[in-house]
């Protein structure tokens, strides 16, 4: 695989506690995202966090691997339903940290069984980089997988 980059930019004005932010995607397929502190750490009130992304991103990247590996197993997959929460917490010593992703799968495919499917699942966790960056990270990343 070709290295790969993308890239965001992001514009934030005034103070952390009551400054606004927009982060954009280069590529146009997402733009002025609103995010701020207090709806960080608060009700969403319709705007995003780093940590939303995060788990857009983990989602989107494990989803695709597991897509591969249903298809690679000549079971590709009819319907994936994924969601992820990130989990970020206070670590002594360390501050706010990203501390957990906790994946949760739904796959439907012709002739798919539930210990294959928990086989490819493990399979698609190992082959999602973002999956791995968590874990070097020490993050706890947890991923459950049933058939649709």
């Amino acid at each position: 695989m070709p290295r790969i980059t993308r890239s965001a930019t992001i514009r934030w004005e005034g103070n952390v506690a009551r400054g606004t932010g927009h982060i954009s995607g280069d590529t146009g397929a997402f733009g002025d995202l609103p995010f701020s502190l207090p709806t960080r750490i608060g009700a969403a009130e319709g705007k995003t966090s780093p940590e939303e992304l995060l788990a857009a991103a983990h989602g989107g990247c494990i989803t695709m691997s597991l897509a591969g590996e249903l298809t690679g197993a000549d079971m590709p997959p009819t319907r994936l339903d994924v969601a992820v929460t990130i989990v970020m917490d206070e670590v002594e010593g360390q501050g706010h940290q990203i501390v957990g992703s906790i994946v949760e799968m739904h796959a439907a495919a012709d002739g798919l069984d539930d210990a294959k499917l928990q086989e490819l699942v493990a399979k698609a966790d190992e082959g999602c980089p973002f999956s791995q960056l968590l874990k070097r990270a020490g993050a706890d990343v947890q991923v459950t997988a049933s058939l649709a």
